[in-house]
């Protein structure tokens, strides 16, 4: 288990920046993998919360959906969607989000709307669902994705979430947004923290064979780094297991 995927070393990253916390509000895909590795590795007692009202999921395999019945066995409380929202997310209670979207700009603001111009958009996207009030009120936002300029734009077609909006050290704080907004963006090539004095996106570490080079040629603006860019640790062999084994068998989300 000494080779691995992009997809697999950007989830164990992704798993890893868990230690320590203590409940996570959970989306499907890659950020399912993620913090099911966490509970199973860094943070075993780590509460996954589910936008379908599920809190304190232990799923016995890797669900489907936020409405996979897997999620109900094991888990703390199963309760309305608005109780899970009203009580816990605005309540201040989420410490860690995942969220992803189509588009993200230097301040970790989303895009998951629309491509294009609002009225007579390219693509329509699924929409804000639950992400815009889960940027705003959740403790700490996490974000993981693919890096492409595709994603990584200079402009947003549509704020859809927001981030640290532009940048200014008071700018959600005018707005009434409790959460602190972006913390990470893990990708499959680098993983970046943001500016404290700028709210700006700096590059952290880059993925073991990556350069700066290979890193910037996927983002659409000049891209900032910290003062000392470390490599990211790999995939243990044990995470590569509970991905490859319990989380992921057949390499849906981890084989590229």
């Amino acid at each position: 288990m000494t080779d691995f995927t992009s997809s697999e070393l950007m989830i164990a990253a992704a798993s890893r920046a868990l230690a320590g916390e203590r409940s996570v509000f959970v989306g499907v895909g890659v950020p399912n993998i993620a913090c099911n590795l966490a509970q199973r590795t860094v943070s075993p007692d780590l509460e996954l919360i589910y936008e379908s009202g599920v809190f304190g999921a232990r799923p016995s395999r890797l669900p489907l959906s936020i409405g996979d019945p897997t999620l109900v066995a094991g888990a703390t409380a199963v309760f309305p969607m608005t109780d899970l929202f009203m009580n816990y997310l605005q309540g201040g209670r989420v410490e860690v989000a995942f969220l992803g979207a189509a588009q993200i700009d230097k301040y970790g603001n989303l895009n998951s709307t629309v491509i294009g111009d609002y009225a007579s958009p390219k693509v329509r996207l699924p929409g804000s669902g639950g992400a815009c009030e889960i940027a705003i009120h959740a403790k700490k936002i996490f974000i993981i994705t693919p890096l492409s300029k595709r994603t990584f734009v200079e402009k947003l077609d549509f704020t859809t979430s927001p981030g640290h909006l532009d940048g200014s050290p008071d700018a959600r704080k005018k707005l009434g947004h409790p959460g602190s907004g972006p913390q990470l963006v893990v990708t499959n090539k680098a993983i970046f923290t943001f500016a404290p004095d700028s709210g700006e996106m700096i590059l952290n570490t880059l993925h073991p064979g990556v350069t700066f080079d290979e890193v910037q040629e996927g983002i659409s603006w000049e891209l900032k780094s910290a003062p000392s860019v470390a490599q990211t640790p790999p995939p243990s062999m044990e995470e590569l297991r509970i991905m490859r084994e319990e989380l992921d068998p057949d390499g849906i989300y981890t084989k590229k």
